[in-house]
């Protein structure tokens, strides 16, 4: 009999509990950022995203996490700003243990985000260096999984766009030898290094992730040493989903639209500039950051284990890849 008087009470706080969870609210994707004034600074690399008057959103805000990646060891180049800093918050609020690649000259942005974590009370390894040198890309590698004790998780986010000339991108007559070594010694040769790398660190369930780029879907006529970089970087994801499957690793990329980012800014792209792209988007608008973190959760998660050679696009309306 005294176990059915606790019956009562057990229902009570049963339901006390169903009630303090809030339902969720749905988002106007067309709306949501509508308003928001974007001016990136003036023309440069690397562009700081501290200083920017209007800071790109990376979900500082927004994220919540429950725990999908608890306990996972993650890397993640670029990480300092735009796609990179919204993962890396994306990831710790998900429980994951994080070290960031970024270059030396981004520091204060690393400062910033570390000082933002601090009053959640979480943190993350960093290493800064440059991805151009060949054997820094095997050492970065070597040393996060000494840091953090192995690694599950590869996000291989960090990427240069070269320089442009009014926003735009320019004839090949007028494309430097300069510059598209370093684009593709950046966005391809660097990701090839860090695979190589971690191919034998990671543990079968692990999960590389690659950012690639919605470019390769719908062409810049252009753009003919970034695009051909990114859709490199598309082939090497499908070709090494099919040759790590008997590894058990995992293989897959996310492909952006335009977004508001320090990137985005180093490319040259003004405030018209943006407003002329956003102006040709179904949205009307161009992409945050922090609406692109969720999918690099959703491939990181290792309940996805079918999900391999696949590349996820966040284009606002515009097709994506298939």
């Amino acid at each position: 009999m005294r176990s059915l008087s606790l019956l009562p009470m057990l229902m009570g706080l049963l339901n006390t509990g169903l009630a303090q969870k809030q339902n969720v609210e749905l988002i106007d994707p067309v709306n949501r950022f509508k308003d928001m004034d974007l001016s990136p600074p003036a023309q440069g690399f690397p562009i700081l995203q501290t200083s920017f008057d209007t800071r790109p959103d990376c979900g500082e805000d927004s994220y919540r996490g429950t725990g999908r990646l608890q306990g996972l060891k993650a890397l993640i180049t670029g990480g300092d700003s735009g796609v990179g800093r919204s993962v890396v918050i994306a990831f710790l609020r998900e429980g994951a243990n994080v070290a960031i690649n970024y270059l030396p000259e981004e520091e204060p942005d690393v400062d910033d985000l570390a000082d933002f974590l601090s009053g959640e009370g979480l943190s993350f390894q960093r290493i800064p260096g440059d991805l151009l040198n060949e054997t820094f890309c095997t050492e970065l590698v070597h040393e996060a999984a000494d840091r953090l004790g192995g690694i599950d998780i590869m996000v291989q986010n960090a990427a240069y766009s070269g320089i442009l000339s009014g926003s735009k991108w320019q004839p090949i007559t007028n494309q430097s030898t300069e510059q598209l070594e370093r684009i593709y010694r950046t966005n391809v040769f660097a990701n090839f290094f860090l695979t190589r790398a971690a191919v034998p660190l990671l543990p079968r369930g692990g999960s590389i992730i690659f950012t690639t780029s919605n470019i390769v879907n719908s062409p810049d006529s252009n753009a003919v040493d970034y695009g051909s970089s990114k859709a490199a970087i598309s082939y090497m994801i499908r070709s090494l989903s099919g040759q790590l499957a008997p590894r058990g690793i995992r293989v897959n990329g996310v492909a952006p639209a335009l977004i508001y980012t320090p990137f985005l800014a180093s490319a040259g792209f003004t405030s018209e500039a943006i407003a002329q792209v956003a102006a040709s988007n179904p949205y009307g608008r161009i992409e945050q950051p922090g609406e692109l973190a969720p999918i690099y959760v959703s491939l990181a998660d290792p309940l996805e284990t079918y999900t391999s050679g696949n590349i996820w696009s966040a284009s606002g309306g515009v097709p994506g890849p298939v």
